[in-house]
């Protein structure tokens, strides 16, 4: 198990990129693929991702796409837990769970297999960021309406300022690694 030093925050830190006025003007994106070509730097992220969780009986973590995926299936690995994506709409398969949710500028929509989780199951939530938390809430959402026990969600990097973690209230265990 990885245990976090400051050197090893710094270097997280150092591998988060900031792109000015991308996806739009006035906004500061976090780009994170300087941190996922670099192999201590993910191996380090998605340890102190998971580790707040080892231990607490993870039967299932779940991740929204794409960047949910990334750091899921790593999680899901290093907890010995399955993996459920959720998707976009029309990406699946089979019979599935949908629910659309209201974004800064818009709405989306997202899907989950309707058979993905069983009552009961204990289910780690995973994203790459949480700023408004309204994506993140609509994962939790689908959850609770499959009748899974959210134990917790996990990112990479919290933009505090925007208040995301709030949506989140009702789950007792938020995790962020980073946090601006």
């Amino acid at each position: 198990m990885i245990t976090p030093t400051d050197a090893g925050m710094e270097q997280l830190h150092s591998l988060i990129r900031d792109v000015a006025d991308w996806p739009k003007p006035g906004i500061v994106f976090k780009d994170i693929t300087p941190l996922l070509a670099d192999p201590r730097g993910l191996a380090l992220a998605v340890e102190m991702m998971a580790n707040p969780f080892r231990g607490q009986g993870i039967e299932l973590v779940v991740g929204a796409e794409s960047r949910g995926f990334i750091f899921g299936t790593a999680i899901a690995q290093a907890l010995s837990a399955g993996f459920v994506p959720i998707r976009k709409p029309n990406k699946l398969p089979r019979e599935t769970h949908q629910l659309t949710y209201d974004l800064e500028y818009g709405q989306d929509t997202l899907e989950i297999h309707a058979d993905a989780i069983a009552k009961g199951q204990r289910v780690l939530m995973v994203d790459d960021l949480l700023a408004t938390g309204g994506t993140m809430k609509a994962c939790c959402d689908l959850i609770d309406r499959l009748g899974g026990e959210i134990a917790g969600v996990t990112v990479l990097i919290e933009l505090d300022f925007l208040k995301g973690r709030q949506k989140l209230k009702p789950y007792d265990s938020v995790h962020a690694v980073l946090t601006y």
